[in-house]
């Protein structure tokens, strides 16, 4: 198995492999943003708009425990790979054990601060007095399977990086599945009746299933991750703090999503009225869950790409890196160009599927704002694609640019001074323009990556 793997990441035709492995992380990234959205849907259906917004206060939260879990899987999987593509079998073990043992310190550690402090963040968030009963229900049970989240992220990420993408897809598809079993059950009146803490109970459930069949596989005789917890605190320190260094961009990415959520939450508290402030939060939630599906295929086929890119660069295979490089660029661009289109065009559909009561101003008001929001969705595609390579290059402090390019760098700036000519307007124009302006630095940076790779191709080597 190993050795198939081997030939999948460093001699199939890269078309190919990219695809053979992008499908697998797509279908199950797909899964995992329809749970997100069905998640959503059902609890406006159950309990109305205003629940939708109260969901919108814990994605803050929830993005931090998603920043580490992809800070550790995403950095270790591209120390992994290049280890992999090396030969080096002891690094491959100490990477994959420092990120085991860090999942679950970080994981436990978030689930017990989270419980400790939720009112006072739900209160600095802006929770109103009509979502904030909601906002703690859902909480107050979805902090209970941080731990399991964090560790399925994780060994999912890993298990890519040995080239067992249909496995992570599996996990996947299995957690998000349930959930969307669950939800209805758990949430609607002819069920339990739980309501929101009917969606939180079933996402944590969901988060367990994955865990347990990411774990169990992990452990299989076709996997080449030797995970042990023996002497547990015996980490080679040296190959975690690579992990996160490398990983530290998609960290940084989560993270300031995180803050970024806040200052728009906060942003929205300020140019709203008190009366209309929980449907701007519904839509703003809705808007961000859909978006999420609209970039799961994208980060899918990143997923396929890190590996394959990850394992030549170790290899030095500059030539088909090149190839890989400029493939998937098309793929995403086409990709993109199909998202900005359905965004274009159902947006109205989107929000009217969302209202229980037709809410006419919710549906206008966020089919309006939606369209906005996605005027420079294409260009997203260069950013993404930057990123990639320079995760699975190992490059950290290019990768840290190029993932705060356009949160850090561009947006908060430029939503001041929007906001302070536009009103709130401005807030929604933010999103293009930072879009645009991020994805024209991404492009250049692609360019100049194929460039220097010709020419490691041409006979010299870092």
């Amino acid at each position: 198995m190993t050795n198939r793997n081997a030939n999948l990441l460093g001699t199939m035709d890269v078309k190919k492999a990219l695809i053979k492995l992008s499908i697998p992380a797509t279908i199950g990234m797909i899964v995992n943003a329809t749970y997100n959205l069905v998640d959503s849907l059902f609890v406006g259906w159950g309990a109305g708009e205003i629940a939708i917004g109260a969901l919108t206060l814990a994605n803050p939260i929830q993005m931090i425990v998603v920043a580490l879990a992809l800070m550790i899987g995403v950095g270790g999987a591209s120390v992994f790979s290049r280890a992999y593509g090396a030969g080096n079998k002891e690094k491959m073990d100490a990477t994959v054990n420092g990120a085991v043992r860090f999942g679950i310190i970080s994981g436990l550690t978030l689930t017990i601060l989270t419980l400790i402090f939720m009112n006072p963040l739900l209160d600095f968030f802006g929770a109103t007095p009509d979502n904030l009963g909601f906002a703690k229900d859902y909480l107050g049970i979805v902090a209970f399977g941080m731990t399991f989240q964090t560790l399925s992220m994780i060994l999912n990420n890993m298990t890519r990086a040995e080239g067992r993408a249909k496995v992570a897809m599996q996990a996947m598809v299995l957690g998000a599945g349930l959930n969307i079993l669950l939800d209805p059950i758990f949430i609607f009146d002819w069920g339990l009746g739980l309501g929101v803490k009917g969606a939180a109970l079933a996402t944590v459930l969901s988060q367990l299933t994955s865990f347990s069949f990411i774990t169990f596989s992990s452990f299989s005789k076709d996997s080449v991750l030797a995970i042990s917890l023996r002497r547990f605190f015996n980490i080679d320190y040296k190959v975690l703090k690579e992990t996160i260094k490398i990983g530290l961009p998609s960290f940084m990415r989560n993270a300031v999503g995180a803050v970024l959520a806040i200052i728009i939450i906060k942003m929205i508290g300020f140019y709203t009225a008190e009366t209309d402030r929980s449907t701007y939060l519904a839509i703003f939630g809705v808007m961000n869950r859909v978006l999420l599906f609209i970039f799961m295929p994208g980060f899918g086929m990143v997923q396929g790409f890190a590996p394959i890119a990850g394992f030549n660069f170790g290899a030095k295979n500059w030539e088909r890196l090149v190839e890989l490089i400029k493939f998937a660029t098309k793929l995403l661009v086409v990709y993109f160009i199909g998202g900005f289109l359905f965004i274009q065009f159902g947006a109205t559909l989107v929000f009217d599927v969302f209202s229980s009561s037709d809410d006419v101003f919710f549906i206008e008001t966020g089919a309006r704002i939606f369209r906005i929001v996605s005027l420079g969705l294409i260009f997203i595609s260069f950013q993404v694609i930057a990123g990639a390579i320079y995760q699975s290059f190992g490059y950290a402090k290019r990768a840290l640019f190029i993932s705060l390019s356009r949160q850090l760098i561009l947006f908060i700036p430029l939503s001041l001074i929007l906001t302070a000519i536009f009103g709130l307007n401005g807030l929604w124009y933010t999103y293009f323009v930072a879009d645009i302006l991020s994805g024209i630095i991404g492009l250049i940076m692609v360019i100049f990556e194929v460039r220097v790779l010709r020419t490691y191709k041409n006979g010299q080597e870092i």
